[in-house]
């Protein structure tokens, strides 16, 4: 039934047939089939328009322009394994790099169900209101079947969303630690780059350790609730360690008297730790996302926070810090995909398993011989 496969225009040209897609051959006529006016089109397959497949420079210019249809084709071509867009998309960060770094970055975190995206909506239509450009980056948890985010963060930020000073990207996290896809960081800057002066960014929360949303931002917050049934598993020392502010959502109605509690609680396990930024104590907070109460505070509290950490150079340092751990983490990213596709590895990578599994091969004498087939083939 097929006539030919056609490659998608985003397909590298250097592949083959891994890219390509069946395409029937279209009917002559109007969308419903019937015959169409004459110079009409006809809805055939030759009368579909390609979208011209874009070079660096028409990226770079869509993207100073605030064009988001760009922006979005943009974090794409980022996120894309494909070697070509890696390439294209490494050329595209270099020249946006000199409109970057003008932004706020905050990570938010907390436990499911805490009221995260509803927060991050308040706060966003709140700071829109004062005039700012506002970014979301909503990492979704992967399903371990398909790959595909399970969330929707887009459509539970309906009022957000709907306004063109915003600009929201849920992505899958594909299984990166914390919930943090791996690509969040370019994905700032070309947001830093369209003029989004602040970036949100909201980890999946399901209990991972969340070092590495704290590794990319400059502000920190942790989203607590009270009420929820277990009190001490909020209080947990790895992740309020992280933290610049604790914020507990839902302070509204009865819930009121529950959260000023958990205010106190927490309040009282802080004593016991060093602060997570020098020259800053971390905060605890009472907010409702549903009645805005407390919204203004959190955010006084991060200017606060960014002024004190400006002045004492801890906000300079940590970027620079930020940026080298980055410049690391891609090191070995490559480091391990080089590993995996090498010949001398893939040669023996099946067998070497098989006899782990079979437990006739330790574990350890199993990955010295990988290392070794690795290192021998490239001397």
């Amino acid at each position: 039934m097929t006539d030919k496969k056609h490659k998608p225009e985003w397909a590298p040209e250097q592949h083959g047939e891994e890219f390509a897609s069946s395409v029937l051959k279209g009917v002559e006529g109007g969308h419903d089939g019937l015959p169409g006016a004459p110079g009409e089109n006809t809805g055939s397959a030759k009368s579909l328009r390609k979208r011209r497949p874009l070079q660096s420079d028409d990226y770079v210019r869509g993207i100073l322009s605030r064009d988001r249809t760009l922006l979005g084709r943009a974090i794409t071509l980022v996120e894309s394994n494909a070697p070509g867009h890696i390439q294209q998309a490494q050329e595209v960060l270099r020249k946006l790099l000199p409109h970057t770094g003008n932004s706020v970055r905050i990570g938010i975190t907390g436990v499911p169900g805490g009221g995260k995206s509803s927060l991050i909506e308040a706060l966003g239509m709140y700071l829109i209101e004062r005039g700012r450009r506002v970014a979301v980056l909503a990492i979704d948890p992967s399903s371990s079947i398909s790959g595909g985010s399970i969330l929707g963060d887009k459509t539970r930020m309906e009022k957000l969303a709907r306004r063109p000073e915003s600009f929201i990207r849920p992505s899958p996290s594909g299984g990166a630690l914390g919930g943090v896809a791996r690509k969040t960081r370019e994905t700032m800057l070309i947001c830093e780059a369209a003029g989004h002066e602040v970036i949100l960014v909201e980890t999946v929360g399901v209990g991972q350790n969340e070092i590495t949303v704290r590794s990319m931002v400059d502000f920190f917050l942790l989203l607590q609730i009270a009420g929820g049934g277990d009190e001490l598993q909020g209080i947990k020392k790895g992740v309020i360690e992280l933290a610049d502010a604790i914020a507990i959502n839902k302070a509204d109605g009865d819930n009121q008297p529950r959260a000023e509690a958990a205010r106190q609680d927490f309040e009282m396990a802080l004593h016991y730790l060093a602060p997570a930024t020098e020259g800053w104590k971390t905060p605890v907070v009472t907010c409702s996302a549903l009645t805005g109460a407390g919204i203004p505070e959190i955010w006084a509290l991060i200017e606060k926070f960014l002024q004190i950490t400006a002045d004492n150079g801890v906000f300079q340092r940590r970027r620079q810090a930020q940026a080298r751990d980055w410049m690391l983490s891609m090191v070995k990213e490559r480091l391990e995909d080089l590993f995996f596709r090498h010949p001398a590895v893939l040669q023996i990578l099946e067998e070497t398993e098989a006899a782990v599994m079979s437990e006739t091969l330790p574990a350890t004498a199993a990955a010295q011989r990988l290392l070794d087939a690795f290192e021998n083939r490239r001397r």
